[in-house]
């Protein structure tokens, strides 16, 4: 006796399942230039790696023989596939079913509380949202016949925040995000927006325009230049679906499966006593004059290895991912070419990227050419101090080996966020670089200010004073001093960087786990 019956219902719902919203919603679905679930699960995964769980769950009719005649499936799909070789649980709305909106059922597939969301906490391995959906609706009072309370059930986000502390999240926003979707986008350790079809809010136009009579296009609420570039909701945009798989693919390279484990190691092939001659002259002689950072970045790290990170918010300081001799490290440097000079988007990026490495066992290279805090009264109304100050509190915390590398400028508040004050404070410097409480023009006048009012030539005797005080502030005064660990030639960073990051891998390997931190963030 054969189940051959049962077995052919089995694969005549799957193709069910696999027929999404069906041809109509497909169809209207590709006409705004976007993929499936199923389309992006296959695109961004190893081929053939997907192995689908719950495509049975959804919503079925019967006829009064209890034959199948209808079939809507949960609009939600997930299961586990491989990235690169590497296992991670992945799952995503499908919005042509009723623009991805939870089907009811006790037990959810995704989304917060879901059970893709607990295998990759109960596995350890990293979860990737491919996020398109509106969250609830006022439907669900007339369904269930009641009201319900937010986070009541399986609505809380307890998993969400407990994974941010076990394996490395990733979130898409893929289309139209908001409610529940959109706080799980944040709730990641890093996310991605895909230009153009991608938006994220807390409420969509149809809601703002009720409550403040302001008629808006979903871009302009919530759109790549507010979430991303003004607002930094989101870290990355992709140009479009193919490049967002790529750039998920390239961010969790550089990421361990978990904290128990370190980031994978690759052979890069770039020397590591490679010493570009052109070191020695990017950095102007003029304190005035911008460079390019990430140019010099570019020629010290691993070839080709650089992966920024927020690159359109908070312009004042670059953070990137980055591999030295194939190891990954994190990368925190100003950004000269936008004055460098830290605001309060900056001070939120370094503070975040910081927490990022700590997390994951990823070391941390600082370089500093940073005038100071931004100033003046936006600037203090944007809690400058306030974010300042929390960014250095982060850095106090930090377990991972961490490295200073002062190319040029370090003063004030803003630049003893580039200092190690939390581990081994190992400090080295560039002939260009300067360091103080203020940089000596303008700091003069302040300190002086009377000796300099009551000379018989004032602006003679600043410059003076001027002079004097840059003699004292030569770096090479400060090494005599052991107050600076060494000064390096520029073209050395490369092979001295190398060999210290070899060498504390043993400590990293010595702390695994997971991070607790006790303390109130100012």
């Amino acid at each position: 006796m054969s189940w051959q019956p049962e077995i052919d219902e089995l694969h005549r719902r799957r193709q069910l399942a696999e027929a999404c919203g069906g041809p109509d919603a497909v169809a209207k679905h590709h006409a705004q230039g976007k993929l499936t679930v199923r389309e992006r699960i296959a695109g961004l995964t190893d081929h053939g790696s997907f192995r689908e769980i719950g495509k049975l769950a959804g919503k079925a009719k019967y006829d009064a023989n209890g034959q199948l005649t209808g079939f809507e499936p949960a609009p939600y799909v997930m299961g586990v596939a491989r990235i690169d070789g590497r296992p991670v649980a992945i799952g995503g709305e499908d919005y042509t079913i009723r623009a991805g909106t939870g089907f009811g059922s006790d037990r959810r597939k995704g989304g917060q509380g879901g059970f893709i969301e607990d295998l990759a906490y109960e596995y350890r391995i990293p979860l990737v949202n491919l996020i398109d959906g509106t969250g609830g609706t006022v439907n669900t009072a007339k369904r269930k016949g009641y009201t319900v309370v937010p986070g009541y059930g399986q609505d809380g986000m307890e998993r969400s925040a407990d994974l941010l502390g076990i394996v490395p999240v990733v979130s898409a926003v893929m289309g139209t995000t908001a409610g529940g979707p959109s706080m799980r986008a944040i709730l990641s350790h890093w996310s991605i927006m895909v230009k153009g079809s991608g938006q994220i809010f807390a409420a969509g136009p149809p809601v703002v325009e009720r409550a403040f009579g302001h008629k808006l296009h979903k871009d302009e609420l919530g759109g790549t230049k507010v979430a991303v570039d003004t607002a930094g909701t989101i870290d990355n945009v992709a140009e479009n679906e193919q490049d967002c798989f790529e750039q998920i693919r390239r961010f969790l390279s550089y990421m361990p499966q978990n904290v128990w484990e370190l980031p994978p190691q690759v052979d890069c092939g770039d020397p590591v006593d490679r010493c570009e001659d052109a070191l020695a002259s990017i950095v102007p002689r003029s304190n005035r004059q911008a460079y390019n950072m990430k140019k010099l970045l570019g020629l010290i790290v691993d070839r080709d290895s650089l992966f920024e990170i927020q690159p359109t918010f908070g312009k004042a300081v670059i953070t990137s991912l980055a591999r030295m001799n194939g190891k990954v490290v994190g990368i925190v440097a100003s950004n000269p070419m936008v004055g460098g000079i830290m605001d309060f988007k900056a001070a939120r990026k370094q503070g975040h990227f910081t927490e990022l490495c700590d997390m994951f066992n990823i070391p941390i290279i600082l370089f500093a050419d940073i005038p100071g805090l931004m100033v003046g009264v936006e600037s203090e109304s944007d809690a400058i101090l306030r974010e300042g100050v929390r960014a250095r509190y982060i850095g106090f915390q930090v377990s991972v080996p961490v490295f200073s590398v002062l190319i040029r400028k370090c003063y004030g508040v803003a630049g003893g966020g580039f200092i190690d004050r939390g581990g081994l404070n190992f400090k080295i410097a560039w002939p260009s670089a300067e360091w103080g409480s203020l940089p000596v023009e303008g700091g003069v006048k302040a300190a002086y200010r009377r000796e300099i009012e009551r000379a018989a030539d004032p602006a003679a005797r600043e410059q003076e004073l001027e002079a004097e005080l840059k003699q004292l502030a030569s770096p090479f005064r400060t090494a005599e001093a052991f107050a600076i660990e060494d000064i390096i030639d520029p073209r050395e960073t490369r092979p001295y960087l190398c060999q210290f990051i070899d060498t504390l891998q043993g400590r990293l390997r010595s702390q695994l786990g997971p991070k607790f931190k006790s303390g109130v963030r100012p």
